[in-house]
């Protein structure tokens, strides 16, 4: 009979070994549920932040598309006119005379000047250039230095 007992008693501190066990496993699951929500929430801002941004960066392409076909059309429009004026100056050019001699006539040296002047590499030597021999001589001084 006592060894029965025993035998219940161990039954009952196994039970409750096992038990206890569980519970600390419960326990443990129950802390690594909250890290996984916690995760999970996390993972859910990240995702709506990157889909807020993507939205917004697709508004900037559609916006930036928009505006280069703007460009496009007033870059063709300008084309046009450039042509059309290009050609108003050839028909001048054929119809008068005095206009086709004015236009085969040489520049004064004073504007060829202007068009002429050595490679330049950088701001440092443009302003270089300006302040040196090859400078535009203002318009009080005609001779230039």
């Amino acid at each position: 009979m006592l060894a029965r007992i025993l035998l219940q008693i161990a039954l009952v501190a196994g039970l409750a070994l096992y038990i206890w066990g569980l519970g600390n496993r419960l326990d443990a699951a129950q802390v690594d549920l909250t890290l996984a929500n916690g995760r999970a929430d996390q993972a859910e801002r990240l995702a709506t932040l990157h889909q807020a941004n993507a939205e917004r960066i697709a508004g900037q392409l559609s916006d930036e598309r928009t505006a280069q076909a703007k460009l496009r059309t007033e870059q063709n429009a300008l084309r046009r006119a450039l042509t059309t004026r290009q050609q108003q100056i050839e028909d001048l050019t054929r119809e008068n005379q005095e206009l086709r001699d004015w236009a085969d006539q040489l520049l004064p040296a004073a504007a060829r000047g202007l068009r002429q002047r050595p490679d330049l590499t950088g701001a440092a030597a443009y302003r270089q250039w300006l302040s040196g021999r090859g400078a535009v001589p203002a318009a009080a001084d005609p001779a230039g230095p």
